[in-house]
């Protein structure tokens, strides 16, 4: 089906982006490091996938004494995975799979490390009737839901992503070895004007007073701003104290993590899978981390609307914009969609539809090589 529906873009809009250190995206992450940890044990254990979907997950902030020049944790966070796994005679020690790659997810991207982690597997046997939804043959749709996505980037939304870029480099880290893995930006246009809210995590081992925070602060948001045009405007950490005499009034942690103490993370309350949280687009709120990259449409059909969209707008220079949602029915290959509904921003004649149509069965088509991707862990899906 393709539907006609000019979007104007209005006078105002507003995006988020979660940085790796924000509670909500280590759950992403851990969680969706078991499920590829999963995917490579049925491989190697069993020949190929089995059900099952690791995307429950909790993080439980710890407590924590920051103070300049390095203080303490007093309550380690807890990190708990839940969710259902196959396993044919207990032939997979399970608790030990979760355990391990979800505290190798957490090495391998922050640099806190996962010492302020405790971590808890609750991952139990799946329902029989859903294990036939990769059994032989092709495999099926283990739920009825829908996947969405849209294309090109607004311009706010490619500044998000860039100061995420950003705040994630190399660069910026040695610079300022003060900031945490931990941040957020929030993106707003009002017509013309653009400002962006940014939270981020201090360590306070880097900061020697009051005065050295403000001072990195200025410089950190400077450096941002020098990412930007001319007349963006860039906040730093807007809740901190201007008055402050001691660390309790500042964005101060030990491990450069809101999870030590400030906050808590669930999946699925973060990042869409194109790395950004858009309350005026289409968006699904399917947790895509964690689920089955064989059989789970919140996870295939979320990054294949996507791409059907981007592809559309790359190869269909009428297409200024589309939206694209795609509907499963449980049972159903996942390749056969119950629907499939493009609106895209222009006046198209017949020939247009055509090469649109022409492209979402492409795309539709591609699905086997899009599970292959997703199951390598070759996508980033958070």
């Amino acid at each position: 089906m393709l539907a006609l529906a000019p979007r104007a873009p209005g006078a105002a809009e507003m995006c988020e982006h979660k940085g790796i250190g924000h509670p909500d995206t280590i759950t992403d992450g851990a969680c969706e490091a078991v499920a590829q940890a999963l995917v490579r044990a049925y491989e190697e254990r069993f020949g190929g996938v089995l059900h099952f979907n690791v995307d429950k997950g909790l993080l439980v902030g710890g407590a924590s004494e920051p103070r300049f020049g390095g203080g303490a944790l007093a309550a380690r966070a807890k990190l708990i995975v839940c969710g259902r796994a196959t396993n044919p005679g207990r032939a997979l020690d399970l608790p030990g799979l979760v355990v391990e790659s979800a505290r190798r997810w957490l090495d391998d991207n922050l640099r806190a490390s996962s010492a302020p982690f405790e971590l808890s597997s609750e991952v139990r046997e799946g329902s029989t009737s859903l294990k036939r939804v990769l059994g032989a043959g092709p495999a099926l749709a283990n739920d009825t839901s829908f996947g969405v996505g849209y294309a090109p980037l607004s311009g706010l939304e490619r500044k998000v992503l860039a100061l995420a870029g950003a705040l994630r480099s190399a660069a910026l880290r040695e610079r300022f070895p003060a900031l945490g893995d931990d941040f957020k930006i929030m993106g707003l246009r009002l017509d013309a004007r653009l400002t962006f809210t940014v939270a981020i995590a201090f360590v306070d081992r880097h900061v020697e007073s009051v005065a050295h925070y403000f001072e990195l602060k200025d410089q950190v948001r400077n450096a941002l701003a020098a990412r930007l045009d001319a007349g963006d405007t860039v906040l730093v950490n807007q809740l901190d104290d201007p008055a402050a005499r001691d660390e309790s009034a500042l964005y101060l942690t030990v491990s450069g993590l809101s999870a030590e103490m400030g906050d808590d993370g669930q999946v699925g309350r973060g990042n869409r899978v194109n790395g950004l949280i858009t309350p005026g687009r289409p968006m699904s709120l399917e947790a895509a981390a964690g689920k089955n990259p064989c059989s789970h449409v919140g996870k295939i059909y979320n990054v294949l609307a996507h791409r059907i969209a981007r592809a559309i707008c790359a190869e269909v220079p009428e297409v200024p914009e589309a939206n694209v949602q795609l509907l499963s029915t449980i049972g159903s290959p996942i390749d056969e969609p119950q629907a499939a509904i493009v609106e895209i921003g222009a006046a198209a004649g017949v020939a247009v539809r055509e090469r649109v149509a022409a492209l979402v069965d492409r795309e539709i088509a591609s699905v086997p090589a899009l599970v292959a991707e997703l199951a390598r862990g070759g996508i980033a899906v958070y």
